[in-house]
């Protein structure tokens, strides 16, 4: 047996090992290249069966001709001349079967070689389409690859089967910092073909990977007792995630967070410390915005429908916490409402502003300053919200101290 048929025969052994290509696919591939061999040498494949057995790689080709009386043939492709077939089996009588087994090395090296290379070629255009099905049907999904390569643009992660999936830069959270071998989670967001080769895009950015990391971490979420209604990100800053439960004994906010927030903690740390708010949905617009703002609290709010504005009104010390760093809170309140929010100052309450508890330094000792932070009280007015004897309750301080410090307190708003 030459090796060029061996190298054949090697080939059908890989193909029986093809991670996703299922038998009756390859049978049918190898038959339909072997039988274009035999058109190509006999003219016609019609008489000829083509036996493949996957398992150990085995390959049979028959060829069948009727037994003509001399003179008679008119197809040499597809009959045999008595003189003819008593050379190779003289038992034969006109009106017979002549069955003879073809073997690959009759076909020559060349067209050997050829098949192999139209072999592999249909082998990995299957391979494609598969991959291409595949992760078409899975796109909103959470899958888990290895960086493979980290490129300035783009990174590269393989699947568990090595399939190529791209990340780029885009799609990564800013603090995203990855080398070849770490594991990486994203969801699979695009699956195109393009000149013919599957291109597999995934996402860290997108909010259906919040989504998805919510499901996994809230069982609630993935019962369908709890929906998100929508979720509004800024990449590894801030997210607000809107969440609605169908059973009223269900807190659905609760539930994200789980207790002292373990099941929200994994998905903080997954996002590189994102900002995650969970709020309650509602369709009272005025109470949605009210919380989609938190954690500023709000004093009023007007609204204009046909516009879709709302100015919201607040104390001045909570407009830095509407705002946000970098403007992200208000920002995402917008998205996630649908609303323009206008923040603004309440009016009448300039010339009440609160004073910050540092300013009072020079009359108050610094040491008695941290004693009433440390209870939460960093402006005056905190401090006088609360009596004399709930600071002595709360706090290591003497009456007679506290009261000296209510007066210095009172006298600056009088």
């Amino acid at each position: 047996m030459s090796t060029t048929t061996i190298n054949l025969i090697d080939s059908f052994q890989e193909f029986k090992d093809f991670k996703n290509i299922d038998r009756p696919t390859v049978i049918s591939v190898l038959e339909e290249v072997f039988r274009s061999m035999l058109r190509k040498k006999y003219g016609t494949d019609e008489n000829c069966d083509v036996i493949v057995n996957p398992d150990n790689g085995d390959l049979e080709i028959w060829r069948t001709r009727k037994v003509m009386e001399d003179g008679f043939s008119e197809d040499d492709d597809l009959e045999i001349e008595l003189a003819d077939v008593h050379k190779l089996d003289p038992t034969l009588e006109v009106g017979d079967d002549y069955i003879e087994q073809i073997t690959l090395e009759s076909f020559g090296r060349r067209a050997i070689l050829a098949a192999r290379q139209t072999l592999v070629s249909k082998v990995l255009e299957l391979e494609k389409d598969e991959i291409f099905k595949k992760y078409k049907d899975r796109v909103g999904e959470i899958v888990t690859g290895e960086v493979y390569q980290v490129w300035k643009k783009e990174t590269l992660v393989l699947d568990d089967e090595g399939n190529e999936l791209l990340m780029p830069k885009t799609e990564q959270i800013p603090a995203d910092y990855f080398k070849k071998g770490d594991s990486v989670r994203a969801v699979i967001s695009k699956v195109e073909m393009i000149n013919a080769n599957p291109k597999i895009i995934i996402s860290r950015t997108a909010p259906e990977f919040l989504q998805r990391l919510f499901e996994q971490e809230v069982p609630e979420i993935f019962d369908g007792l709890i929906t998100i209604k929508k979720i509004v990100r800024e990449p590894g800053e801030r997210a607000k995630v809107a969440v609605e439960s169908y059973d009223d004994r269900i807190d659905p906010v609760g539930a994200c967070v789980g207790m002292k927030g373990s099941r929200i903690h994994g998905i903080v740390r997954e996002l590189k410390n994102e900002n995650i708010d969970v709020i309650n949905f509602t369709n009272n617009i005025s109470l949605y915005i009210t919380r989609a703002l938190s954690p500023a609290k709000i004093t009023s709010i007007k609204l204009d429908d046909e516009t879709k504005h709302a100015s919201v009104y607040l104390k001045p010390d909570q407009v830095s916490l509407a705002i946000g760093r970098g403007g992200h809170n208000i920002k995402l309140a917008g998205k996630l409402t649908g609303y323009e929010i206008d923040v603004y100052r309440e009016a009448g309450e300039e010339s009440d502003e609160d004073v910050d508890l540092e300013e009072f330094s020079d009359e108050i000792d610094s040491w008695i300053i941290d004693e009433l932070k440390a209870i939460g009280c960093d402006t005056a007015k905190s401090v006088l919200a609360l009596t004399v004897e709930d600071l002595v309750k709360r706090t290591d301080l003497e009456e007679e101290t506290i009261k000296e410090v209510v007066q210095i307190l009172q006298s600056e708003f009088e």
